[in-house]
């Protein structure tokens, strides 16, 4: 997931005869926690880089800081598999383009923004991007509608990589196989064990909705020096096997593609129902108006919770918020009593 404050450093102790860097990071919020990385785990990043294309030949244009986890996936196979890494020091759209072209580059890693950025640039259509062999996202939700016009109009095939900083168990869309699953995240990685948990930690079976929890090769040793912290975010199978808790609220679908719902800290317990504000903005965005909406729950004597949405409408339409609430509450189930 996506971090602020990470930085790369050396990790001089922890487990004899290992030795490891690790992150800071607190996500979006919080005191940062230093994610213990062994070199086992940056092993397993780089010997699956063959898979999906890395290896000599291999130009890789890379725009995200170095001490970022999103940037460092890319970063090791192509330098640990012998390619090439072009480095910006700095991301702009048009320079971008510029040194994709230039550069015949193959690979790159981006995060959804600048996706985002990268369509709506009016010279994009102009540049020769024929080189690109596999483009990467990760870090942040990527629309179904944006990974669609990135396959329409950008060569090359695209992949959505699902995991955290912290490692466990990751998941793998390739969109250019499955463009009828763009919704999703995709299907376990090679390797990689995926499961769903209820609140009280006990495993779901397929097609129920709950946290996501996961492990592989790749998984961090731990939070540096903070053993209830690195508890609290891992979960142990009935055999003892150990996973890291995600925090994100997902289901499989009949095909095994991973659908996220929502974070955690995000449902809204209404009436002693969970109401997912992600579903509610999926149903708000498809109004011809808005532009963008926000969920979130408040404090609400008759329910506990009740969901609050906060809307940008679209340039031109001078609908109203109450017709929005009402063309909403059509389409979206309403509680009982």
């Amino acid at each position: 997931m996506a971090g602020s404050g990470r930085r790369a450093v050396r990790e001089t102790g922890g487990t004899a005869g290992t030795t490891a860097q690790y992150h800071l990071s607190s996500g979006t919020t919080g005191v940062p926690k230093g994610i213990v990385q062994s070199h086992g785990m940056r092993w397993a990043h780089v010997s699956r880089g063959a898979m999906t294309g890395y290896g000599t030949d291999a130009v890789t244009l890379l725009s995200t800081p170095l001490y970022s986890n999103t940037t460092l996936a890319s970063f090791f196979p192509t330098i640990g598999l012998g390619g090439t890494a072009v480095l910006m020091s700095k991301f702009n759209a048009g320079k971008y383009l510029e040194l994709a072209q230039r550069h015949r580059v193959t690979h790159t890693m981006l995060v959804p923004v600048q996706y985002q950025r990268l369509m709506a640039h009016p010279d994009f259509d102009k540049y020769d991007l024929s080189s690109y062999k596999r483009k990467f996202c990760t870090s942040a939700p990527f629309s179904p509608a944006l990974k669609a016009e990135v396959l329409r109009r950008w060569p090359g095939k695209l992949t959505e990589l699902y995991g955290m900083t912290e490692g466990g168990g990751g998941c793998l869309l390739h969109a250019d196989e499955f463009p009828d699953k763009l919704h999703t995240v995709g299907r376990p990685a090679p390797g990689a064990d995926v499961r769903i948990i209820d609140e009280d930690g006990k495993e779901l079976p397929p097609g129920s909705t709950g946290e996501v929890v996961g492990r592989s090769v790749a998984m961090m040793n731990g939070y540096h020096n903070l053993p209830a912290k690195s508890a609290e975010v891992e979960w142990h199978d009935a055999e003892g096997n150990r996973f890291i808790r995600t925090g994100d609220i997902g289901r499989f679908d009949e095909d095994g593609f991973l659908v996220l719902m929502d974070r955690m800290k995000d449902v809204i317990i209404s009436g002693g129902f969970n109401i997912y504000p992600s579903d509610i903005e999926a149903v708000v965005r498809t109004h011809e108006a808005v532009a963008d909406v926000s969920v979130v729950g408040v404090p609400s004597e008759s329910w506990g919770e009740t969901p609050v949405g906060f809307i940008a409408l679209r340039d031109g339409h001078g609908t109203t918020a109450q017709a929005v609430l009402d063309w909403a509450n059509e389409r979206l189930a309403r509680p009982s009593g």
